[in-house]
């Protein structure tokens, strides 16, 4: 079965970098359109960012625009999110996900995602 795996979360100061990974199992990972959602507690979950097949395209969110970057490894089956200058109000539970196959709706909704990690936390502090 399909497996997301999200790794890499932790507490750090703010200011600081984390690098998300998220590793998938059971599906040519490379025919998938790949995003990051993060959920601050009593928030709803939100788009971060998201990749194309090839790892040429990518979106992200005007709140991680400049400080976030997201890659993938498309021979690791891997995705990355690497997070730079990182404030209080980027800690979340971070997901990464994998869009349904020809999904023609906006990657930056939920509902286009099909497969969904368990999340790993993020914690900055002030």
């Amino acid at each position: 079965q399909v497996q997301l795996v999200e790794s890499g979360g932790g507490l750090v100061q703010a200011g600081g970098s984390l690098r998300l990974s998220c590793a998938a199992s059971g599906l040519t990972f490379s025919r998938y359109r790949m995003g990051w959602f993060r959920q601050a507690p009593g928030k709803e979950r939100d788009f971060v960012a998201a990749i194309s097949q090839s790892g040429g395209s990518t979106g992200y969110a005007d709140s991680v625009k400049g400080r976030f970057t997201m890659s993938r490894d498309n021979a690791k089956n891997t995705m990355y999110l690497q997070m730079n200058s990182l404030k209080p109000e980027d800690t979340a539970v971070y997901f990464c996900a994998a869009e349904f196959l020809g999904s023609t709706i906006s990657w930056g909704l939920e509902k286009g995602y099909h497969y969904w990690g368990q999340g790993t936390q993020v914690t900055v502090s002030s």
